[in-house]
């Protein structure tokens, strides 16, 4: 379907299974390349609604030293947002109790960046989600952190994990924009190339 993309080499930027298993949805064939220690801090005072898209230019800015002509690199970065504050990934099993507590009988926001940069050119954008919460009980909270173990999911969740079943009660938006990756965004990105 994307004939376009053939002259390509398509490599997603990300260790996320979740983001893999959405990118091979579009039925693309794409391999999986993960640089070591790249930078995710962004600057004091930046609009919480452009974090998500900032940190994934910078993602690509550090596969631009390493890229070959013909690739296509897919950066993303996602971040969650309630009120003013942004919910990365949690540190430990307080963080995530913490987050989730915070995200308890309320909605937020989910907002993904993606990057894709090639040597001619390089496209960003950001799509943004919002998913409301029932109230939350403590001991749905712990069951969910000890089952699961979300300490590498923005908001310490997966919607498409237990957590998701029995809270979300709406979501507004894309659904695998909260799974971490806003595929129908990228297959029209990618079509237009």
């Amino acid at each position: 379907m994307l004939e376009n993309l053939k002259r390509y080499k398509i490599i997603l930027a990300s260790n996320s299974p979740r983001r893999r298993e959405l990118l091979a949805g579009l039925g693309i064939d794409f391999e999986v390349k993960v640089l070591p220690f790249i930078n995710e801090d962004y600057p004091i005072g930046m609009p919480v609604a452009d974090i998500a898209e900032y940190i994934a230019r910078e993602k690509a800015d550090a596969y631009r030293r390493v890229m070959l002509s013909d690739n296509l690199i897919i950066t993303a970065d996602t971040v969650v947002i309630v009120g003013d504050e942004v919910l990365g990934k949690p540190l430990d099993v307080s963080d995530a109790h913490r987050m989730l507590r915070k995200l308890s009988g309320k909605t937020h926001q989910v907002v993904t960046g993606v990057c894709l940069t090639t040597f001619e050119e390089q496209r960003h954008f950001s799509v943004a989600t919002d998913v409301t919460f029932k109230v939350l009980t403590d001991e749905e909270i712990s069951y969910y952190i000890e089952h699961y173990r979300p300490f590498d999911k923005a908001g310490a969740y997966g919607i498409q994990e237990w957590i998701g079943y029995v809270g979300v009660t709406g979501l507004r938006g894309s659904y695998f924009n909260v799974m971490g990756l806003p595929v129908q965004r990228i297959y029209t990105e990618l079509k237009n190339f």
